[in-house]
């Protein structure tokens, strides 16, 4: 199979977003206005009332990325591309941790190149995939063999990213590379991570963003109609869950990543070993003969003049730091307007 990346350098999509402090004083006025998430073009997030929920669960992300795990490392060529810059960006940061989790590690690639980095931290993955954390184990005994997500010293852990089998204020460094797109409820993450944080602690993620497969899903809805794609949440609506979270000035990011192939059975064929559909309300049938071979032709339709057949992978990127505990307020004194102006008129 013969692919190639091209790189496009990043939109001038940088946000600084405004302090949580900010967001009290929203919420404390009797009851909460439906707050939009930004000029994100995601259809999960519409309000900060009705927070993103995409239809899946855990479990089927949990046993489609088993299922796929043997393969998983043959096809890795964007996660690899993206770790590498995402760890490029810890390098502009003056951090030195003592304890850092991996969420989403997969097989633990990412270890060695943090370690790198950081080479006096302690290092812990978690996956909900246990067959995914068993192909970056090197079990020798029996216990290692049948849970090596347990082993001594191994520093791997399977768990659901929302439910963090951590202390309070553990870690100093949060680490999830494209991971939060496969959550049902991504919203419930961020909670979870500043809960692990230490004060001052950092949050680095990517996450893929809407126009991720943009190519593919064209020709989906050209030759299967009633396919489900996975949606995919926008950088500014990440953000907005960032500040709703209580982290302090989040900083989001976005990058383009342009793939060709010379098949169309070689990008389905990538496609596939990077992850399934999760949805509950996706196709369950296989399609048959004729939208299988129509799907082909809508990719075929697409080569450009190299001949190649292109795919988009937006990626986005945000940090965070944890804040200090705010110090607790005095006693507030409520005095009426009516008072107010009634002295005002004695005097």
């Amino acid at each position: 199979m013969q692919r190639r990346v091209h790189s496009r350098p990043p939109r001038s999509r940088l946000c600084v977003l405004p302090s949580p402090r900010l967001l009290p004083l929203i919420l404390r006025s009797g009851r909460a206005p439906a707050m939009s998430l930004g000029p994100g073009t995601s259809e999960l997030t519409p309000t900060m009332l009705d927070p993103p929920r995409m239809p899946a669960r855990v479990d089927t992300v949990r046993a489609q990325f088993d299922r796929i795990a043997p393969r998983f490392g043959a096809h890795d060529a964007v996660l690899r591309e993206v770790e590498r810059r995402l760890i490029e960006r810890l390098e502009m940061i003056r951090l030195a941790p003592a304890r850092i989790v991996d969420v989403g590690c997969g097989a633990g690639h990412s270890r060695a190149l943090l370690a790198a980095r950081f080479a006096q931290a302690t290092w812990i993955g978690v996956d909900v995939s246990p067959r995914m954390l068993a192909h970056g184990a090197a079990p020798r005994g029996l216990r290692e063999r049948l849970m090596p997500w347990r082993a001594p010293g191994a520093q791997r852990v399977c768990a659901d990213a929302a439910a963090l089998p951590l202390a309070d204020d553990a870690v100093d460094l949060v680490y999830s590379n494209l991971m939060l797109h496969w959550h049902p409820a991504p919203h419930t993450l961020f909670p979870e991570f500043r809960r692990v944080l230490s004060t001052d602690g950092l949050l680095m993620f990517s996450c893929f963003g809407p126009d991720t497969l943009k190519e593919l899903r064209a020709a989906c809805a050209q030759a299967l109609p009633q396919a489900r794609p996975l949606p995919f949440v926008d950088m500014h609506d990440f953000g907005d869950m960032l500040v709703a979270s209580g982290f302090a000035t989040p900083v989001m990011d976005v990058e383009v990543l342009r793939l060709t192939y010379a098949s169309p059975q070689d990008l389905l064929r990538e496609v596939r070993a990077l992850g399934a559909n999760p949805r509950d309300d996706r196709a369950r049938a296989l399609p048959s003969g004729r939208q299988a071979r129509a799907l082909l032709d809508a990719l075929q339709a697409q080569r450009d003049a190299d001949g190649r057949i292109g795919l988009t992978v937006e990626v986005a990127y945000g940090h965070a730091w944890k804040p200090a505990p705010r110090p607790p307020r005095g006693n507030t004194v409520s005095i009426a307007l009516d008072d107010v102006r009634a002295r005002l008129r004695q005097r």
